[in-house]
């Protein structure tokens, strides 16, 4: 369980506020909430700002092809034995053995019976069926619980209780499609890269480097995002090249050695499948958008 308090590093821009303002409407409205997107886009760190803004603990869980409606609910964990010895009359002992199982509730359970703020990171990550207890949460206000458990069959879930999921789109390597019926049960908002401010001011924060550094490298970024379409550089790429560039002393120009070789390692991920003759792409494509940027030869995006 984590109590969160909002951040002085997270970044506010007009777009992140409005994000910020929909998503809160609809929590406290008591709607389940679910941030879709691509990888890189902010949707988990949005998440916990989300969630701290609420004010209540947080249960974070992740999804993994391997998690099981068990991982959310709970399981039995192991055995307890107890013996109770009777020798109250002298030439008579009883002895009573009882074996029992030992339940522990996971985390689903703890946020709906506490009233926790569940952040579900990736939830399409698991399998589906994995995530079929959330389906009678979400619509019924119900959590089913299995017999192991002891006591009713199941959990009114607490006025309290709410829950963030997110997700990267299907056909991305390791997500499933996940059910309609879960969909429907969920407000969804999509997020997508921020306008050209907010990765600047993200950049900025992040990597802990002036505007005057952050804007050239964004606006890189941007540009590769632009013009090549399927390949996706994201704000990550942006602030781990000014990392780089600030740890090294370098600048962000032409002739800087630095600069140049960051580029091409933390931005040729993306083009490295794209080859001519059986060798990558990727550096010239590279070289050519950081070269028309840092002298001033393209227009920002």
């Amino acid at each position: 369980m984590l109590h969160l308090q909002p951040s002085e590093s997270f970044v506010i821009t007009p777009e992140v506020e409005s994000l910020t303002a929909r998503a809160l409407t609809y929590l406290r409205a008591g709607m389940a909430l679910h941030f879709a997107g691509p990888p890189g886009v902010g949707k988990t760190r949005l998440s916990f700002h989300v969630a701290a803004l609420l004010g209540s603990p947080v249960v974070l869980l992740h999804g993994d092809y391997e998690l099981s409606t068990a991982d959310l609910i709970g399981r039995d964990h192991g055995f307890s034995r107890s013996k109770v010895v009777d020798n109250y009359i002298h030439s008579v002992t009883k002895v009573k053995e009882e074996v029992r199982s030992d339940w522990i509730d996971n985390r689903l359970t703890v946020a709906v019976e506490n009233g926790y703020t569940l952040i579900y990171d990736e939830f399409n990550r698991s399998r589906a069926e994995a995530n079929n207890p959330l389906l009678s949460v979400l619509a019924e206000g119900i959590l089913s619980l299995p017999k192991q458990r002891g006591g009713p069959s199941y959990l009114r879930v607490h006025p309290n209780f709410r829950i963030l999921l997110t997700s990267n789109p299907e056909e991305y390597a390791g997500a499933h499609k996940a059910q309609d019926a879960l969909l429907d049960r969920v407000i969804t908002l999509y997020l997508d890269h921020y306008d050209r401010d907010t990765e600047v001011a993200i950049v900025v924060s992040r990597a802990d480097v002036a505007p005057e550094l952050a804007r050239p490298i964004v606006d890189i970024v941007r540009t590769l995002r632009a013009e090549n379409e399927g390949v996706r550089p994201t704000v990550r790429a942006a602030i781990s090249i000014a990392r780089a560039v600030a740890v090294a002393n370098a600048k962000v120009a032409a002739d800087d050695p630095v600069f140049r070789w960051a580029c091409r390692d933390i931005l040729s991920r993306d083009y490295a499948r794209i080859t001519r003759n059986g060798k990558t792409v990727s550096p010239p494509i590279i070289d050519d958008v950081v070269l028309d940027v840092v002298r001033g030869n393209r227009r920002r995006r």
